[in-house]
């Protein structure tokens, strides 16, 4: 498995990332994760709109919290082409206890806690934690990566202006 040393840090302290890292240009890997049901749900079912990939370290982080509620609110301006997927390690479980507390709608969370897939296939698994480094891909509708925004330190918040143009670009 491929290893990429201080490719991130958590309050300053380099952590490793594992896994197959993606590029911009290249298809979007097609993993299988959980849906707050328990049911399963692939990227590819996702396939003709364009969407946004939130990998986060857990939900039940502030940052990781106003992210997802931030990619929630510019849903309503992106329309119905548009699928936000905040991806995390917590339990589905948490997840939809934490999307509820939250009012958060119109993202959909997915768990990769079962076999550490999306975190895998992606290279965003955090070896030293177990838990999916801070990044936000987005695909275009047949699944090409066109932007991708690893954020560095684990504690900031993507930059949101950049994501949304993206999408727009993508649109």
């Amino acid at each position: 498995m491929s290893e990429r040393s201080g490719a991130i840090t958590m309050h300053g302290n380099p952590l490793t990332l594992t896994g197959q890292e993606v590029a911009v240009g290249g298809q979007a890997p097609d993993v299988e994760l959980l849906a707050n049901d328990l049911s399963p749900v692939k990227i590819s079912d996702f396939k003709g709109k364009v969407v946004i990939l939130s990998a986060v370290p857990s939900l039940d982080t502030p940052t990781c919290d106003l992210e997802t509620r931030r990619f929630n609110s510019e849903a309503a301006g992106l329309g119905d082409e548009v699928a936000i997927l905040t991806i995390s390690m917590d339990l589905p479980f948490a997840q939809a206890r934490w999307c509820g507390a939250a009012g958060v709608e119109a993202v959909k969370t997915l768990s990769d806690h079962r076999d550490a897939a999306f975190g895998e296939a992606y290279g965003l698994l955090i070896k030293e934690l177990r838990l999916l480094g801070r990044c936000v891909l987005v695909l275009d509708r047949d699944q090409k990566i066109t932007y991708i925004q690893l954020v560095k330190e684990l504690s900031e918040e993507p930059d949101y202006e950049a994501v949304l143009a993206a999408v727009k670009e993508a649109l």
